[in-house]
Order: structure tokens, then C-alpha cells, then sequence
């Protein structure tokens, strides 16, 4: 700050310039200039339907945050450090413009509850945004799945060959998740949508303002009722960081089954070159950029979450200027969030493809179908358990002779139990593995149509 910038006269000389730039926080919250002008509008109008100013003043407060709006649109309102904050940098240009009349916007107001004010306009605002990428997220898994009910993919638990199930099966549980976030950030925004303004800088303000009538003129849903916890609760911002990082798992999930299935190993997907780059040495290598990339962020919302719960741990009642690192959290973890959230549905959309005749080779080189042949006999009175060991006992048997359970002649069947009949074989293909499991909520492709049916609903709705 300048020689001549001093709070008040309670303070002889301005900030030491460094201390001045560690304070201020104009080069991050311009962000809320949006919101802070629009904050601030409803104030002003509040002001002068209450008569602690007059109607005209109100317009004219009105009017010059309206230009200076436009001037921010132009980039022609571009403050320094010098400002401090987005809020007062508003209150400066627009003293500027209406003259002192502009002194008197912060009549009944304080930083603490302005501050308050933008940070849940500009949340509720980014909050639909997510949940709008989210629909777009959820449509693409759609899409791909309503291509893929009778394409076969192998199951996994602990990363081992578990059972076969459709691709679209797989890909409808990211749309669960999906559809969790979706809810969750609903849930958070009722939170988020409760207005502080008016609640002054702690104790509220001794002039007769009408804190529901900014609500209803900003759409909040509700009031703070103590003044208290309206300028210090940053619960709302701590709840949006927990969504976030869930929806960073679920992505950085995909992102790592992604990153498996197009190795050599795999080899169940394709990437195609708009989504892939490649080596600076090795020519033919061919990298899952975008996953990766999206599986390193997830732990920057993590640690931005974190972050908010040790500054929140410690503070006395009420507020107190280590809420100003709040912006950054918040700010970053949307920003990664709607960047990965792009990026994967572009990934999924065009910059992969599924290699249906690698995945039919898949489920036909492995035992998978073991549980199949224990469901078999169970199906004809055999204990579970007994079968269980019994097919145990065949598959330990059938890897030393490098055979896989399709090879088994019927005799070898007949010897291990005399239930077996020449249906075995059906029962154990992998299309009739997948296409048997037609319990609510499985695998089968009767469900899996079922469930496509509802989720496309779900998000037309």
C-alpha cells in the first residue's frame, strides 16, 4: 500500500509494502467480483427500501456497480495490490464514479459478512456448473454402455480374474457414482444457499436493515440466525470439498482402470491420438496423458480439503483472517474438478476405443466361470460348500494339466460328480455366465437393459 493508505485515523502510518502484498488477497478473490457486485447491488437496494438511504442514492449505487461491471467485462477494472481486495477495490472505482454517495455502500455491512455473501453466490453458481458436467459425464457412460449390453468384459476383485460381466454393467456403476455426486452436491448447495449478509462484522448491525429482503433479491433459500456463526461458518465450504474429492475418486477410479486396460498387457481399449501423447525418446509409445493426469489432481482436492479442516479446527468465534485462505481451496478444487470432469468425458466420449474382440478372447482364457460350475450342482441338490470344494479341487487340477474347465471332457465331469450332464458346457460359456445372473441389480443382460432404461430417466428428467 502507498505512503498515503492508512486504515483510519486510528493508525499513524500505512503497511510495510511487503506485509502489504502477504495481506492482501486481490491477486485470487477477483474471482468473487461477479458475486461481490452483485452482493453489493442488493444491498444497495436494501438500503433504500429500508430508508437508511434514499431511493435515488440507491440507484445510484446500483447504476455504478452496473459500470463498473461492464468495465471488469471490457478489462478496463483491473486492481492492483494496492486495492487489498475485490471489495474494496469495487467501493474505491465506484466512489470514482458516483462520487461520495459511494461511501455509503458499506452502511451496515461489514467485510466479514460481504465476504460471506460472494463465497456462496460463487459456489452456488459453480456448484450447478459440476452437476450440469456431471449429467454430461453420466450421458457419455450411457452412451457408451447402451452400445456394449452383450459385450463381455472380465470382473476383478483384488485385481484377479473374478467372473465375467457386461461393459455396460462395469460402466453403469461410474454412473452410480456419478449419480451419488449429483445428489450430494444437491444436498451441499441447500447448505450453501443460506445468506450471512447483514450479519456485520460478528454482532449484526444497529441499523434497521431487512437481512430477508437481500435473501429473497439474491435467491437464498434462508438466513443465518445467529450473526455469530453467519461470518464464521465455513462448514458449507468444507462439505463442497468433501463432494469434490469424492467425485476425484470416482473419476481417478476410472481413470486407473483406463490407464490398465490400454497396456500391452491388458490391451482392452484403444487410445486414440487426440487423447494420447507421446514419448520424447521411445517412438512407438503411446501415453494415457488424460487419466493420469486425472488420477495426480484427485490428491490436490484432497489436500485442499484437508487444508480447510486445519484452518477451521482452531478458530475462536468469530471471524479471523486465516477464513481469507478458504478462496484459494475453494477456487483451485472447482477449477480441477470441472477440468477433470471435461477431460474424461472427452476421453470417453472420443479418445478411446473398447477392443470387443480382445475382451471376447478375455473371458474365455481363464476360470472365471468356476462359480458357475458350483452354482450348477448346488442347482441339483449338491451342498454349496461340497461343490465349492469340489470345483476347487478340479481347477487345482486342470492347471497342472494346462487345461481350462471348457476342456474337460464329460467323463472327466461325470467322475468328479454324476450330477454333470452335457449341458455343463452352456452353463459355464461366458455369455450364459453373464446372461444367468439375473438377480436385481446384476450382471445379466436383462437387468443390464433394465437398468440402462431407468439411469437414461434419471438424467432426462
Amino acid at each position: 500500500m502507498t505512503k498515503e493508505q492508512t486504515w483510519s485515523q486510528r493508525f499513524e502510518s500505512a503497511l510495510h509494502p511487503a506485509i502489504a502484498r502477504f495481506n492482501a488477497s486481490i491477486g485470487f478473490d477477483i474471482e468473487l467480483i461477479e458475486y461481490d457486485l452483485t452482493g453489493s447491488q442488493a444491498h444497495a437496494k436494501m438500503l433504500a427500501h429500508t430508508g437508511i438511504i434514499s431511493s435515488e442514492e440507491g440507484e445510484q449505487l446500483v447504476t455504478g456497480l452496473e459500470q463498473i461491471r461492464q468495465e471488469y467485462h471490457q478489462g478496463k477494472f483491473q486492481p492492483g495490490v494496492d486495492a487489498e481486495d475485490v471489495h474494496f477495490a469495487v467501493e474505491k472505482r465506484l466512489t470514482e464514479i458516483v462520487g461520495d454517495v459511494g461511501k455509503k455502500l458499506h452502511t451496515a455491512r461489514s467485510r466479514n459478512d460481504q465476504v460471506g455473501t460472494d463465497t456462496r453466490l460463487y459456489l452456488r453458481d459453480q456448484i450447478q456448473q459440476i452437476k450440469s458436467e456431471l449429467r454430461e459425464f453420466q450421458g457419455v457412460l450411457l452412451d457408451i454402455a447402451e452400445k456394449h449390453v452383450e459385450t463381455l468384459i472380465p470382473g476383478y476383485t483384488h485385481l484377479q480374474r473374478a467372473q465375467p460381466v457386461s461393459l455396460a454393467h462395469h460402466l453403469l456403476a461410474y454412473f452410480q457414482m456419478a449419480q451419488r455426486d449429483w445428489e450430494r452436491l444437491g444436498d451441499v448447495s441447500r447448505r450453501v444457499n443460506i445468506s450471512p449478509l447483514g450479519c456485520g462484522a460478528l454482532a449484526g448491525t444497529t441499523f434497521p436493515i431487512d437481512r430477508h429482503y437481500t435473501a429473497k433479491l439474491l435467491d437464498f433459500d434462508d438466513i443465518y440466525a445467529n450473526s455469530l456463526d453467519g461470518v464464521s461458518d465455513r462448514d458449507f465450504a468444507i462439505e463442497f470439498l468433501c463432494a469434490a474429492s469424492l467425485i476425484m475418486v470416482h473419476l481417478s477410479r476410472l481413470a486407473e482402470e483406463v490407464i490398465l486396460w490400454s497396456s500391452e498387457e491388458f490391451r482392452f481399449v484403444t487410445l486414440k491420438d487426440s487423447c494420447a501423447t507421446g514419448s520424447s525418446i521411445m517412438p512407438q509409445k503411446k501415453n494415457p496423458d488424460v487419466p493420469e493426469l486425472v488420477r495426480g489432481k484427485t490428491g490436490r482436492v484432497f489436500g485442499h480439503l484437508q487444508a480447510m479442516l486445519v484452518i477451521m479446527k482452531g478458530l475462536p468465534l468469530a471471524y479471523n483472517k486465516d477464513l481469507q485462505e478458504d478462496k484459494e481451496c475453494l477456487f483451485d478444487s472447482v477449477k480441477t474438478v470441472k477440468a477433470s470432469l471435461e477431460a474424461m468425458t472427452i476421453l470417453l466420449r472420443e479418445g478411446l476405443e473398447f477392443r470387443t474382440q480382445r475382451l471376447a478372447e478375455a473371458v474365455t482364457e481363464d476360470f472365471s466361470n468356476a462359480t458357475d460350475v458350483a452354482d450348477y450342482l448346488a442347482a441339483r441338490g449338491v451342498p454349496f460348500r461340497e461343490a465349492y470344494n469340489l470345483v476347487g479341487k478340479v481347477v487345482k487340477t486342470s492347471i497342472a494339466a494346462g487345461k481350462l474347465l471348457k476342456d474337460l471332457k464329460l467323463s472327466e465331469w461325470q467322475q468328479l460328480h454324476p450330477a454333470f450332464a452335457a449341458d455343463i458346457y452352456e452353463a459355464i460359456s461366458p455369455r450364459q455366465v453373464v446372461a444367468a445372473r439375473n438377480s436385481y441389480g446384476g450382471t445379466g443382460f436383462v437387468q443390464v437393459s433394465k437398468a440402462l432404461i431407468a439411469a437414461r430417466a434419471q438424467i432426462d428428467r
